[in-house]
């Protein structure tokens, strides 16, 4: 009876976990970009007074960082070049853990988990990328056999 329960959840289509880590992920950071843009003073002051990126400005670090969030997010929602997107925010949350908030490692380490499963996985087939491999996939096979017949 256990064994026919879980044969049905690993038929569970991988695409579903893909979306879904999709939207988990960009909703956290979306969110983030989007809070620090509407209170744009109040995030430079954090980035000042609280974050203290290295190396940064604050205003550098805050436009940097919600830039990231708000594109990158974007970008991994409709699962367009996602595997790229993933990076800045991989990056940021490295920064965040080793100079920060290194106490938060239990919450980064599951956006820094899913990231890297869309980094090492894809956007998957419910996404842009799957789309324009799809059309670039057919579109070199249609050359490759024009080429062939001549």
């Amino acid at each position: 009876m256990m064994s026919r329960a879980f044969d049905r959840l690993g038929r569970v289509p991988l695409s579903l976990h893909h979306v879904l880590f999709r939207l988990a992920v960009a909703g956290v950071f979306l969110h983030a970009g989007l809070t620090k843009i509407a209170s744009w003073e109040p995030t430079v002051a954090l980035f000042r007074d609280e974050y203290r990126v290295p190396v940064l400005p604050p205003v550098l670090a805050a436009t940097l960082t919600a830039t990231f969030e708000v594109g990158c997010s974007a970008l991994i929602l409709v699962g367009l070049g996602t595997r790229i997107a993933t990076l800045p925010l991989l990056g940021m949350i490295a920064t965040i853990q080793l100079f920060v908030y290194p106490h938060a490692w239990p919450e980064h380490l599951v956006w820094a988990s899913i990231l890297l499963f869309l980094l090492t996985r894809g956007a998957g087939s419910i996404s842009v990328d799957h789309v324009i491999t799809k059309a670039l996939t057919a579109r070199a096979r249609s050359v490759g056999a024009q080429a062939y017949t001549r």
